[in-house]
Protein backbone atom coordinates (compact mmCIF):
# COMPACT_ATOMS: atom_id res chain seq x y z
CA UNK A 1 0.00 0.00 0.00
CA UNK A 2 1.32 3.20 -0.56
CA UNK A 3 3.57 2.56 -3.11
CA UNK A 4 1.50 4.65 -5.89
CA UNK A 5 1.58 7.97 -3.50
CA UNK A 6 5.43 7.34 -3.06
CA UNK A 7 6.04 6.65 -7.00
CA UNK A 8 3.93 10.10 -7.18
CA UNK A 9 5.53 11.89 -5.22
CA UNK A 10 8.97 11.13 -6.61
CA UNK A 11 8.01 12.24 -9.74
CA UNK A 12 6.78 15.81 -8.55
CA UNK A 13 10.35 16.16 -6.84
CA UNK A 14 11.99 15.11 -9.70
CA UNK A 15 9.88 17.60 -12.04
CA UNK A 16 10.79 20.57 -9.55
CA UNK A 17 7.37 21.56 -9.87
CA UNK A 18 6.78 25.49 -7.99
CA UNK A 19 2.95 24.68 -7.66
CA UNK A 20 1.67 20.82 -6.46
CA UNK A 21 -2.24 19.82 -5.58
CA UNK A 22 -1.91 16.86 -3.44
CA UNK A 23 -5.82 15.64 -3.83
CA UNK A 24 -5.83 12.96 -0.40
CA UNK A 25 -1.95 11.60 -0.92
CA UNK A 26 -2.38 9.88 1.85
CA UNK A 27 -5.56 8.08 1.93
CA UNK A 28 -5.51 4.11 1.62
CA UNK A 29 -2.51 3.87 3.20
CA UNK A 30 -0.52 1.86 6.23
CA UNK A 31 0.84 4.06 8.87
CA UNK A 32 4.76 3.82 8.11
CA UNK A 33 3.56 5.30 4.45
CA UNK A 34 2.12 7.94 5.99
CA UNK A 35 4.54 8.86 7.71
CA UNK A 36 6.92 8.44 4.60
CA UNK A 37 4.78 10.86 2.79
CA UNK A 38 4.04 13.88 5.63
CA UNK A 39 7.84 13.67 6.14
CA UNK A 40 8.54 14.05 2.31
CA UNK A 41 5.33 16.52 1.86
CA UNK A 42 7.27 18.69 4.67
CA UNK A 43 10.95 18.49 4.05
CA UNK A 44 11.00 18.28 -0.02
CA UNK A 45 8.02 20.75 -0.53
CA UNK A 46 9.53 23.91 1.57
CA UNK A 47 9.73 26.23 -1.53
CA UNK A 48 6.60 25.24 -3.04
CA UNK A 49 2.91 26.15 -2.69
CA UNK A 50 1.24 23.02 -1.81
CA UNK A 51 -1.88 22.45 -1.74
CA UNK A 52 -3.53 19.14 0.24
CA UNK A 53 -7.13 18.13 -0.16
CA UNK A 54 -7.29 16.24 2.57
CA UNK A 55 -9.65 14.45 5.44
CA UNK A 56 -7.37 13.72 8.55
CA UNK A 57 -7.23 15.97 10.86
CA UNK A 58 -3.96 15.39 11.93
CA UNK A 59 -2.70 16.26 8.59
CA UNK A 60 -4.64 19.24 8.34
CA UNK A 61 -3.42 20.79 11.41
CA UNK A 62 0.33 19.96 10.27
CA UNK A 63 -0.47 23.07 7.08
CA UNK A 64 0.20 26.41 7.35
CA UNK A 65 -3.14 27.49 6.37
CA UNK A 66 -6.54 25.88 6.57
CA UNK A 67 -9.89 26.47 4.20
CA UNK A 68 -12.53 24.73 5.21
CA UNK A 69 -15.34 23.54 2.65
CA UNK A 70 -19.07 22.89 3.09
CA UNK A 71 -21.25 22.08 0.10
CA UNK A 72 -18.75 24.01 -2.07
CA UNK A 73 -18.56 27.28 0.14
CA UNK A 74 -15.53 28.54 1.75
CA UNK A 75 -16.78 28.49 5.50
CA UNK A 76 -13.44 29.94 6.55
CA UNK A 77 -9.60 30.52 5.77
CA UNK A 78 -7.10 30.49 8.58
CA UNK A 79 -3.99 29.43 10.22
CA UNK A 80 -4.85 26.47 11.57
CA UNK A 81 -4.02 27.49 15.42
CA UNK A 82 -5.75 30.26 15.18
CA UNK A 83 -8.86 28.31 13.69
CA UNK A 84 -8.66 26.40 16.68
CA UNK A 85 -8.71 29.52 19.15
CA UNK A 86 -12.19 30.34 17.95
CA UNK A 87 -15.60 29.45 18.18
CA UNK A 88 -15.08 27.82 14.28
CA UNK A 89 -16.45 25.15 11.73
CA UNK A 90 -12.69 23.80 12.07
CA UNK A 91 -12.17 23.68 15.26
CA UNK A 92 -15.67 21.70 16.01
CA UNK A 93 -14.44 19.23 13.36
CA UNK A 94 -11.58 18.68 15.60
CA UNK A 95 -12.91 18.20 18.74
CA UNK A 96 -15.41 15.90 16.98
CA UNK A 97 -12.87 13.47 15.52
CA UNK A 98 -10.60 13.54 19.09
CA UNK A 99 -13.42 12.43 20.86
CA UNK A 100 -14.38 9.30 18.42
CA UNK A 101 -10.67 8.89 18.99
CA UNK A 102 -11.26 8.49 22.85
CA UNK A 103 -13.77 6.10 21.99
Amino acid sequence: MGQRQLFCLGRVLLRRNKFVILDEATASINSDTYATVLRIIRQEFLSCIVVKVIHKIPTVIDSDMVMVLSSGEIMEYDAPFKLMESDSYFSKLVAEYWSSCRR
